[in-house]
């Protein structure tokens, strides 16, 4: 069911879920979230769709915050706000509500969208595109225990990566992050079947990716040793390779769904390791409303270390012996590495530098 309003107040948006509650005979409200969502026109549509096949594992109601762009000095002092409310089967399982705010009234969301969330309920705060670089200190975010954001739809990820850190808050959280998700189980599991000592990792993967970097970050801030970032055609993460005392042990996912686990005297084995939807990754993240301790351990210990690092290179294969460093400002930067080389690596005369955690 579906009920348009124009130029409406949230009270008519209330009385409206209400009615259309009753009208399709479940009067009760059995949401354990409200889910505010965050996007442009352009991709509320997918960003809409992710929420709803992700409410089938958590009922929630979503509002979906849409901020549509004055075009004339005429518009912008007409503030209006329009609403779209879905409920039963157009709402997947839970109630949903499109907010397009004009005007002046996009400037103040929150008094939008306060009045409408669930009472006693947990509040989550998702920006698919266009994130605030301070997600806990903007008006909306101030209202969630949990905001999720996702670098990866950034112009230039890496660096959104260093402003993530320098304003994380507690409940912070990001996609890039949620998408290695298996590979951390992976290789956490691929550790524990070996009793030996890390001595160096590889992370391979595409340039400007954050879940490359981000895993790199993970490893080095978890294992204590030396990271290095490598390039690779994609898609995404494509290789993690741990060169340990007792031989070698990689993780290789060449074709996105795939990937072969190889351990120094055993046996390859193929484990299902594909690249996951939006809806799943909004779900994973719906699983817990708690801060993400080693999220933020991990972004905090990379970033530390590319902030200090005044010159970073990378290995690009195929071409051997030509390292990528930081670029002006003004283009954007290279993948970088997710740890700072130690002093006597930095002085040797190898055409590429490795990227070590100490």
């Amino acid at each position: 069911m579906k009920i348009d309003l124009t130029d409406t107040t949230a009270s008519k948006v209330n009385k409206a879920l209400v009615q259309g509650r009753r009208a399709i005979g479940t009067p009760a409200v059995g949401m354990v979230l409200t889910l505010v969502v965050v996007t442009d026109e352009e991709n509320a549509y997918d960003a809409l769709k992710a929420a709803g096949d992700a409410s089938r594992e958590h009922p929630s109601r979503t509002l979906v915050v849409i901020k549509r762009v004055s075009r004339t000095p005429r518009d912008r002092t007409q503030s209006r706000l329009d609403a779209e409310v879905r409920v039963g089967a157009d709402a997947g399982i839970g109630e949903t509500v499109i907010l397009r705010l004009y005007g002046d009234v996009a400037d103040h969301a929150q008094s939008v969208v306060l009045p409408l969330l669930l009472p006693d309920a947990p509040v989550v705060v998702w920006w698919p595109v266009n994130a605030p670089l301070d997600p806990a200190n903007d008006p909306l975010g101030a209202l969630a225990q949990r905001r999720v954001t996702d670098t990866y739809a950034a112009e230039q990820p890496v660096r959104e990566l260093s402003a993530r850190a320098g304003t994380y808050t507690p409940g912070d959280t990001d996609l890039s992050w949620t998408r290695i998700t298996p590979w951390r189980s992976m290789l956490a599991a691929a550790l524990d079947q070996v009793v030996c000592e890390v001595k160096g990792v590889e992370v391979e993967g595409e340039e400007f990716n954050p879940s490359c970097e981000l895993l790199a970050m993970w490893l080095a801030d978890r294992l204590d040793v030396p990271v290095r970032r490598s390039l690779s055609a994609g898609p995404g993460l494509t290789a993690v390779r741990m060169d340990t005392d007792c031989g070698p042990i990689t993780l290789d996912r060449a074709d996105g769904s795939l990937a072969t686990l190889s351990i120094q005297g055993q046996p390859d084995r193929a484990v299902a390791l594909k690249r996951r939807e939006t809806a799943e990754l909004i779900a994973e993240e719906l699983r817990r409303l708690d801060p993400d301790d080693t999220y933020a351990s991990a972004l905090r210990y990379g970033v530390d270390r590319l902030n200090a690092s005044a010159s970073v290179a990378v290995e690009e294969p195929p071409a051997k012996g030509e390292g990528l460093g930081d670029e002006p400002e003004a283009v954007p930067a290279p993948v970088e590495t997710a740890a700072k080389a130690p002093a006597k690596d930095a002085a040797a005369p190898a055409p590429v530098r490795k990227a070590a955690a100490k």
